[in-house]
């Protein structure tokens, strides 16, 4: 039986000035936002949910990215990082840091 891996992208939050917090960015549906499960890692079964802030430009482009919270194997943390950068999202103005959650599961 093949294993199917998966990984989701949700934002939790963005940290904004209290009258703008209704504000949050988007994955930009015009542009693929490639996700590769770490090769390792499907082999030894790991799955997690890795949080990152992530400092977003004016146009979505992603500045910088630090992991928040750890899924625990650090295949799945920096694959996390270095994937989420090919992403570009929908911002809602200025330097801002949001806070995503990467899930990886295995189905």
């Amino acid at each position: 039986m093949k294993r199917f891996a998966i990984a989701a992208i949700s934002l939790l939050s963005v940290t904004l000035p209290a009258f703008a917090a209704d504000k949050m960015a988007t994955l930009d549906p015009k542009v693929p936002c490639s996700i590769e499960y770490p090769k390792a890692s499907l082999m030894n079964e790991e799955k997690g949910t890795v949080v990152l802030g992530l400092k977003l430009s004016p146009e979505g482009k992603v500045l910088e990215s630090k992991v928040n919270k750890s899924s625990g194997f650090k295949n799945l943390d920096k694959a996390a990082e270095k994937s989420i950068t090919k992403c570009k999202f929908v911002s809602p103005g200025g330097d801002q840091w949001q806070t995503l959650e990467y899930v990886w599961k295995l189905d």
